[in-house]
This record gives structure tokens, sequence and C-alpha cells, in this order.
């Protein structure tokens, strides 16, 4: 994940923001790069690691008291130096050796950012890079006229998609410029030299102050010495409260959230964002250098996850049967690993696992290779796990450090990683078109936008969580796409709230779980509004004239209406194939707020440890 260091100061600002990318180098990054004032603008960047970073800064003696600094995955162009943040402005014309006036550093996606770049490369605009990036920086230049957070504020309005933005210009010294929609970006209060700081994350200012301010969606931001000034999403005024927040390490900043498993769930437009930065269209290569030569031979998939990996296998194998053509089979991997199977040398073993090290999904691996089956495929939230070492193609999401044992952004960014994989092999297979791709590729741009979108019906279900907490059973039902979410539902409620909880496809309901069905058993139902809703409608109406209560996660347009024993929480919009990212939201929003009104230890769930290591 993409890690940004800000700071306005009265001192020599550049050891603070080298050490405030160290601190950040957990998240994983492949590029890295520091920019300041010194009568204009000097930079140093990297690909290698901060420490290398740390020596050309040395070597070059680079100092200011107003600078930016940032980590880098690859997006929009590979991890090269012409590429890494920070990135400088061109007036029309002119080149890289000539830099402008602004300095910016970014984290997230710019969706229209194709756009953008056309109208500035007609106005004369030159890029250096293939980042999206270098959109906003020029766009800012272009927009400029002696007042930079004006600039900032004219520049972020047309603007589509999720960002964390800091700047600064060589003709304002001692002034940084920040904005935040969809990436998390935070103030840094100084102590002293009337400094004040942005970072992406509290810890990369450990040491340096514990005073935090967190900006809210749409938040703008202007530092400057001693001061700072901060608009909200309408562009009015605002005061955010200043925390006291100790830092010890990433996974320790809880911010404003009362749990980490909130704030994980809360953090997943920008876990999104992150796993599919780059993604400009599809290509084998998303997937390792030999992916395209493995993917032309496979003939089937089979999936090997272990829990909430598992569900997202589940989920995947619709996609891939439904628009990839692929025969696919999802296995436990703790079964797998210990029966008989018949190998398939042309099938492509696909691993889940969040941590890349969960010894019954690794062992399944190895059985797999065993039988002679080597095209193999992971995806998996570490890059220096023992999962992506082993196997031949990786691709790693960037939901960074989840510490609730309950899985919730990790899932999330596998789905959208399930999701690339259907869509590569689907393109392998010559079954994708250019404009399903066009079409699929937009639709995942928007999925941070889409999910903070649901994330605001988190009243809505805690209403629901005040029933939930009474119960000591509960039934959730789903069909095709959304069975696996069904899955994932009850076993969230079942992990943190201690209630039992299972799953069915709704149209088993009359071939045994209907015997269950009372007043003191709810059933949640997930209701897209697809080719099998009016099944489903009729599954629903077998509760209902049973007495039971029904909780209903609905579409616009499933004409579904809360009444007496149905209540009805409606989505934003429908979503299609991508529709689970999205229904499975509320449904952790549901079992973190019963787990609450219960009481239990929501992030550390009894008997139960966040990476299964041992069988």
């Amino acid at each position: 994940m993409c890690g940004i260091v800000a700071a306005v100061s009265g001192r020599n600002i550049v050891p603070v923001l080298v050490q405030g990318l160290q601190r950040l180098e957990y998240r994983g990054y492949d590029s890295c790069g520091v920019a300041v004032y010194a009568d204009g603008l000097k930079r140093a960047r990297s690909t290698s690691r901060v420490a290398e970073l740390q020596e050309q800064v040395d070597l070059e003696k680079l100092t200011g008291s107003t600078g930016i600094a940032h980590t880098r995955w690859a997006t929009h162009g590979a991890p090269a130096i012409h590429n890494a943040h920070p990135h400088f402005s061109h007036g029309p014309g002119t080149v890289g050796a000539r830099p402008g006036k602004i300095a910016l550093v970014h984290n997230g996606i710019i969706e229209n950012h194709e756009e953008l770049r056309a109208a500035l490369q007609a106005k004369g605009y030159v890029f250096d890079s293939q980042t999206d990036t270098e959109v906003i920086v020029h766009l800012m230049e272009s927009l400029y006229d002696g007042d930079l957070f004006e600039a900032l504020k004219a520049a972020v309005s047309q603007l589509h998609g999720a960002y964390a933005i800091a700047a600064f210009c060589k003709d304002e010294p001692y002034r940084v410029v920040g904005a935040r929609a969809g990436s998390p970006l935070i103030l840094g209060v100084g102590k002293a030299d009337q400094e004040n700081f942005l970072a992406s994350d509290a810890m990369a200012l450990a040491g340096v102050t514990d005073q935090i301010v967190y900006l809210e969606e749409g938040d703008l931001i202007d530092i400057q010495l001693g001061k700072y000034w901060i608009l909200d999403k309408a562009q009015k005024a605002v005061q955010r409260d200043v925390k006291t927040v100790v830092a010890h390490s990433g996974a320790a900043e809880l911010g404003p959230y009362r749990h980490y498993m909130q704030k994980e769930i809360f953090e997943q437009p920008s876990a999104i964002a992150n796993t599919l930065e780059g993604v400009e269209g599809i290509t084998p290569e998303l997937f390792g250098d030999q992916a395209a030569s493995v993917f032309k031979d496979i003939d089937s998939v089979l999936i090997l996850a272990c829990g909430t990996s598992y569900y997202s296998g589940c989920t995947a194998k619709y996609w891939l049967e439904e628009i990839a053509g692929i025969a696919t089979q999802v296995e436990v991997a703790s079964e797998y690993r210990y029966r008989t199977s018949v190998p398939n040398p042309r099938t492509l073993v696909v691993t889940i696992t969040q941590s890349g090290e969960t010894a019954d999904t690794l062992a399944a691996l190895r059985h797999a290779q065993s039988l002679g089956m080597t095209q193999t495929l992971t995806i998996c939230n570490v890059a220096t796990s023992a999962m992506v070492r082993e196997c031949k193609l990786a691709y790693v999401t960037r939901a960074g450090v989840e510490i609730g044992v309950a899985s919730t952004k990790a899932f999330t960014a596998q789905l959208a990683g399930l999701f690339l994989l259907t869509l590569a092999l689907a393109q392998s297979k010559g079954r994708l078109t250019q404009s399903d791709e066009a079409a699929h590729v937009k639709a995942m741009r928007h999925l941070p936008v889409a999910l903070a979108g649901v994330l605001a019906l988190e009243p809505q279900v805690i209403a629901w969580a005040e029933d939930f907490a009474k119960m000591e059973n509960a039934l959730f039902l789903g069909r095709g796409l959304h069975y696996p979410i069904a899955l994932e539902g009850a076993l969230k409620l079942k992990e943190i709230s201690y209630i039992h909880a299972e799953a069915y496809p709704a149209g088993e309901l009359k071939h045994g779980p209907l015997a269950l069905v009372t007043s003191a058993m709810p059933v949640v139902a997930v209701a897209p509004n697809d080719s099998l809703l009016e099944k489903l409608k009729s599954n629903l109406q077998e509760v209902r004239a049973r007495g039971g209560v029904l909780y209903v996660l609905a579409d616009a347009g499933t004409k579904l209406v809360s009444s007496e024993g149905l209540h009805v929480i409606r989505m934003p919009e429908h979503y299609g194939a991508l529709s689970p990212l999205l229904h499975v939201v509320p449904l952790q929003l549901l079992a973190y707020h019963t787990a609450c009104a219960r009481g239990t230890d929501v992030d550390k769930p009894r008997n139960l440890a966040k990476s299964v290591t041992v069988e």
C-alpha cells in the first residue's frame, strides 16, 4: 500500500520524512521518494528500499523545511524511477529536466485520468510517467493563480475516484495542501518549530507528534507554520477533534474506531482502491511474467483455501464458470490434502490466503504439486509470504495490515483479485470482448465509491443488531453468487457474537432448514436484483408463512418494502457481477454491532487466532 508523509517546519524536515517512510515500510512498496523546497523543487527517488533513498539524501545533502515523501506500489506503470513519487508539474511544452512549480504525492485511483490527461496534452502539457498522479499535478499547475489551496480545490472538483493528496509549491514556501476521498489522510499537529504534518497513517509520525486529527471523507486541508485550515466536502471551514495517539505500530492505530474490526470494515474502500491500483486493462501479466503461457495451457481451476478465504473461492467459482467458461472446483484445504483425488496436470491450482502462511493451505498446495499439478497461483495479502514464494504466479492484494481475527477487508480484497483473475482467464480463452473488458474495469474502478455508499447504511444495520443481540440462532439465505456471501455472513456472526448461525442456498429451505423457522429464528436474506430474484421471493414467502422474521438486503427494483415481520435495508445500487463485494459489507457490520451489543471481545474472539499456522 502506498504511504504519504508531508511536513511544514522551521527546521530541516528531511530526516522526519525519511523516518516516516521507514515506519510505513510494513505496508509494502516497490519505489519511494522525497521532495523538498530548497530554492526550488528538489527530490530523490529510488526503486530500492528506503535505506537506499537515505543514502541518496545524504549524498546529495538534501535539506529543506517543507517537503513530501511517498512509498509506492507499481501503479499505472512499472516500478521505475520516472513513475516514482513525488511528481513535479511542468508548464505547457516543457519536459522533466525543467521542473515546474508544484510537487505532489498521491494514494488511490483517479478513474477519469485518461480524459484529464488528453485535455492537458491538448494544452501542451508533457507527461514523464504513466501514472494517474502526474495528471493531478499538471492539472493543479494549469489551475494555479498564486494560491495553491485554491488550485487544489479546483482540481479535486474534476477528479473522479479515490485519493489522498499532498502537495506544495515553490512559489509558496512553508505551505502544504492536502485532500482525501476514499483514501486515508491524517493531520499531525507539531509540538515544536511551529511544524505541522500530513500522513496516510499515524505510525509515520510516531515519535514526532502524538496530536492527530483524522480527516473525514471529502476534507481539504492547508497546513502552514503554526496553523492549519480544514474545509469539509461542502468546502465549509470545520474544526476536527485533535486526538492524542500513541502509535507503536501501524497495526496498533485505532483512530476514531472502537475496535480494529470496525476500522478494517471502514478501510475497505481504500483497501480495494489499493488492490486495484495500476489496473488499466486486463492482461495476464497482472499475475506474473509466465501467466500468459500458463493461462493458455490450463483447462480447469482448482481453488484451495480455508475459512473466509474458502468463501471467496466459492464466489469465484460462479465468476470463473460463467464469465471465463472454465470448470472450477473449490476445496477446503484441510480436506483436500487428506483425500484421494483425480489430478489433472492442466489444472490451474489457485490458493487463497490472507497471511500466506496458513498451514493447511500450504500443505494442500504442496500435495497438489506432488500430484503433478505444477501450474500454481496465489491470491495473497503478504508479498513476502511462503505462499507467494512457492507459487509460480501471484496477485498480491493490498488490504494492508488486518488485526481483527474476523477477516473483513482482506476478504473483499481477495474477491477483487479473483475477479481480475476471472477476466484474465476469460481473455486468454477468447471470451472477453473489448467492450466487456472496458465495462468491467470501469465497474471495478467505481468500487471504492460504491463501498463508501454501502458503509453509510451503518445506522440501519445497528437497528437490526439490537434485535439480533437477543437471539441465540440465525439463518442466512442466498442464491447463486450470493450463497457464499450468506455463508460468510453467518461465519462472521458466529465468530464474534457467538450466536449459532447457519447459511443455506435459499432453494434448500424446504429440504430441512424450514423446520427451524420460528419467530425466535431471524432469517437474513441477500436479495440482489438479478435473475434469481423471483425464486428468492418465493423462498422468503415460505419463511413468512411460518411466522419467521425476515431481514433482507435488497437492491433497488426488487419491490421489497418493510412491513410486519419483514425488515428491508435498501442497497444504494445494483452492481451486477461485483454485487458480492457490496452485499457482504452490511453482513460484516451486522456481526460487528451485534457482538458489541452482546459485549463480546470483538477483535479477539475466544478460541480463534488470526493466522492459523498449525494444522
